[in-house]
């Protein structure tokens, strides 16, 4: 398969799209826990009660969500692991579903943007992804979803606690919002410790790429909130909006401050960084991951302009694992992954060059 078409096949849209502050936030996502009244939350249940969730749901979701459309049903025990493996890569379900739910499933849109996890952490986790920041809108499409499925089945729901969850943080609204963020000029300047114990104070947190657990590669952070309870769904994301915007002014004040004090060497390091992805025979992940970093800031910052911003969204995920070895056709160790990952950004970049 050639690169241009194996990408037309691969990106999801949020990927390719550019949203409001799209410099600085790559994606909006809301996600909604939900489980059915009168079944075992998955963290006890059998299998055959997760088997007969799947199906009640399957049976449920049959027809189109107005203004989403229909959504194709995946199940987990169907799925070869690389192929699990390249859904995880994409956001469009969660490791834990990947790794740990044998009859766990999810409900996929045409575009990407909403994914429906089945017998995860909860019965049922609604998930919309929007590029940019906006989160609001991404919060009105995870509810039209939300609505849909809850006309068809009933909510496990108490009046003083709200929606009820496998894990209390997240009882009450079951709402979780983040943003993934590119914050290059942060880290550079040596801002970003400093402001990470500041944001966990307003009751937020600050994740790598693939949320806990994982590492902040490419100057890449996902924030979300902690707290989903004592507060209606719009003010956690009006909460989450408005300091997302003070990271975004503070951002774009470090880039401007490296561009006043030290351009010369934030050009060099730019383009030093377009060499290695542009010649490089072989690269790990993390090494790809910043540099990539840095292809994104130099376009955002005017230096490189023959290049989509678009790219680093791209190539963040399509140079992960699964899908370097979907892309090859194979199972590869990682040192061959790492040839791989280096000629793949190289075609990348060459398609774009012949667009020229």
């Amino acid at each position: 398969m050639s690169l241009e078409r194996f990408m037309k096949k691969a990106v999801s849209s949020w990927m390719s799209e550019e949203g409001p502050d799209s410099d600085i936030v790559l994606s909006s996502r809301i996600r909604l826990a939900r489980n059915l009244k009168n079944f075992t939350f998955p963290t006890l249940y059998s299998h055959e009660e997760a088997q007969n969730i799947v199906s009640i749901l399957k049976d449920k979701m049959q027809g189109e969500i107005p203004g989403i459309g229909k959504l194709e049903l995946i199940k987990m025990n169907e799925l070869q692991p690389l192929e699990k493996r390249v859904l995880v890569e994409k956001h469009l379900i969660s490791p834990h579903l990947s790794e740990h739910s044998p009859y766990g499933a999810c409900f996929l849109s045409d575009d990407e943007k909403i994914s429906v996890m089945i017998n995860e952490e909860d019965h049922v986790r609604i998930q919309c992804i929007f590029s940019g920041l906006q989160l609001s809108e991404a919060l009105e499409h995870a509810n039209k979803v939300d609505d849909w499925i809850e006309e068809n089945v009933d909510y496990a729901f108490d009046e003083q606690r709200g929606y009820l969850t496998s894990c209390p943080t997240n009882v009450g609204t079951g709402l979780r919002a983040s943003v993934m963020m590119h914050l290059p000029g942060l880290v550079l300047t040596q801002q970003m410790n400093r402001l990470i114990p500041s944001i966990n104070q307003l009751g937020l947190v600050v994740r790598g790429i693939y949320g806990e657990g994982s590492e902040a590669l490419g100057n890449i952070f996902q924030i979300s909130n902690q707290m989903t309870l004592g507060k209606s769904e719009e003010d956690i994301v009006e909460d989450l909006k408005s300091v997302v915007q003070q990271i975004i002014d503070h951002e774009r004040s470090a880039r401007e401050a490296l561009v006043k004090t030290s351009n010369i060497q934030l050009e060099d390091r730019v383009f030093r960084s377009l060499g290695v992805l542009s010649h490089a025979r072989v690269i790990e992940s993390k090494e790809a991951a910043n540099c990539l970093s840095d292809l994104r800031l130099g376009i955002d910052l005017g230096y490189i302009k023959n290049i989509p911003k678009t790219i680093l969204n791209e190539l963040m995920i399509l140079t992960q694992p699964g899908f370097l070895q979907q892309y090859s056709g194979g199972i590869l160790r990682p040192h061959e992954r790492d040839i791989r990952r280096a000629a793949f950004i190289r075609e990348r970049l060459h398609l774009e060059n012949t667009k020229e």
